[in-house]
């Protein structure tokens, strides 16, 4: 399989700028990125594909001159992902702006908090923790506060259950 270099070293730095920019706080700039990233994993499923060959529903050719169509398929998948996140983006890029007029994620209080606590406050976090705490399966622990109560037909008086069974009816042929 021979690939060209150039592809290889384009997909490389779209990669690499594409991370760059989605790692910013502006998001038109994560959206820049975002296309970026989209377009080098379109790049890399080009240079996957390998050398082009005929379509495989073409007549009857040699299975070796086949192109293989799963790339293909998976370059219109990645456009269409693409295109629905870069919509969403773009709808979260506008409405930030309509509400602040600009388009920067600032830190909020409980982020400021967390990047000021100290090496002793998260040990002493940690110590909070007991062995009974442990045990539990759920963080609901009593029947009164689960979000889910299953019931059998048993537990409620007057109710009939008509659920299938491997037990043959009454009066059914043998």
């Amino acid at each position: 399989m021979d690939v060209s270099l150039t592809l290889i070293v384009i997909m490389a730095v779209l990669f690499a700028a594409g991370v760059y920019a989605m790692l910013e706080r502006s998001l038109t700039r994560v959206l820049i990125g975002f296309l970026l990233l989209g377009n080098a994993a379109n790049l890399f499923l080009l240079v996957v594909m390998g050398q082009p060959g005929t379509a495989p529903f073409f007549g009857e050719a040699d299975p070796e001159q086949m192109s293989d169509p799963l790339p293909q398929a998976l370059t219109l998948t990645a456009i269409v992902i693409t295109f629905a996140v870069s919509a969403f983006l773009l709808a979260l890029i506008y409405r930030s702006w309509q509400l602040g007029q600009a388009d920067t994620v600032e830190d909020d209080a409980e982020d400021v908090a967390v990047r000021e606590r100290s090496a002793v406050d998260e040990d002493s976090m940690d110590d909070e923790v007991s062995d009974d705490d442990d045990d539990a399966t759920t963080d609901f622990v009593g029947v009164e506060t689960a979000p889910i109560t299953v019931l059998h037909a048993k537990d409620v008086p007057g109710l009939r259950d008509d659920a299938p069974t491997d037990r043959p009816h009454r009066g059914a042929d043998r």
